[in-house]
């Protein structure tokens, strides 16, 4: 849903109806409790609601709104012709979250010093370097809430970002960005973070990792092993494999678009462990898929170290 959907709702529930609009009419939420539960109904200019829709709406929809509001409204980013999809919302608190903590702060540094662009910080955030592209509003948001006042708009794609600690006993290289959010564990347990952003590996041709052992770490999907570990492994060869412990999800059910029907002739099995490869084959046979940030990162690394 959008800001309009979930703005409609509200005023049906305060109201007992509204206009219909182009996107209300597209609406795959209110055809739903049209035609599937039977609370709404409309005429040819309104939507108007029916018995149950004011306790559905209070279970489903109410808290979420009032929260996404506030948001909105405390951070001026309430305006008339608001857009943003739900998710796009939930995305914009957890910035908000980690800047209110400290989290983002050595990440907004390199954003920064190293003048990221769009794309860069689409990547970052929404895990589609594309995403933000023309979508003026939503960057001004993210820029607002990370106290920046300008993105770079090129597409150099050139910088590696790193979460830095004193004494790295070793280096992990992420496939998302979420675990550089979270710098306080990485730091307390000597693991220095690495983020190239995804598919864009050609900058790994100029990094160094000093001699210390650099471990991958990345979402259990078929993007994130069948194609993105092989590239990084032909830019670093001594580069090893995390083993997850993170809890599989359904592929269909977390509407994930990284498939394992893409596998085809496509084989790993070299560079995986006998328990890694074990760990896929389940994976794939139950249709399911580890999201990086679920696992441990420091237990995975822990449990590549010698003993």
């Amino acid at each position: 849903m959008n800001w309009i959907e979930l703005r409609a709702l509200n005023n049906l529930y305060s109201n007992g109806e509204v206009k219909i609009n182009d996107t209300l009419t597209k609406s795959g939420e209110i055809n739903y409790l049209i035609n599937s539960l039977r609370i709404l109904d409309r005429t040819h200019n309104n939507l108007f609601v029916l018995d149950g829709f004011t306790d559905i709406y209070e279970k489903d929809y109410l808290e979420k709104y009032n929260r996404y509001e506030t948001f909105l409204s405390d951070n001026e980013l309430l305006k008339p012709q608001l857009r943003f999809e739900e998710s796009d919302i939930q995305i914009l608190i957890g910035i908000k979250d980690d800047m209110d903590n400290g989290n983002l702060e050595p990440l907004r540094e390199q954003i920064i010093k190293n003048e990221a662009t769009v794309r860069i910080v689409s990547l970052m955030f929404f895990k589609n370097e594309k995403y933000l592209l023309g979508k003026d509003a939503l960057i001004n948001a993210v820029k607002s809430l990370l106290d920046i006042d300008e993105l770079a708009d090129d597409r150099d794609l050139q910088y590696k970002y790193v979460l830095e600690c004193k004494a790295p006993n070793c280096i992990v290289l992420c496939e998302n960005i979420d675990f550089l959010k979270r710098p306080t564990l990485a730091r307390a347990n000597n693991i220095e973070l690495w983020y190239a952003g995804g598919k864009n590996v050609n900058k790994l041709d100029f990094s160094d990792t000093r001699g210390l052992p650099i471990y991958y770490s990345c979402d259990w999907d078929y993007d994130g092993l069948f194609i993105i570990y092989p590239l990084v492994k032909e830019k670093i060869p001594n580069i090893e494999l995390l083993t997850p412990n993170g809890i599989s999800k359904g592929i269909v059910e977390t509407e994930h678009n990284s498939k394992w029907e893409n596998i085809k002739d496509r084989n790993i099995e070299d560079l995986l462990t006998a328990n890694q490869s074990d760990i896929l084959k389940i994976l794939i046979e139950l249709n399911q898929w580890i999201i990086e940030e679920s696992n441990d990162l420091v237990y995975m690394v822990r449990f590549e170290e010698p003993i």
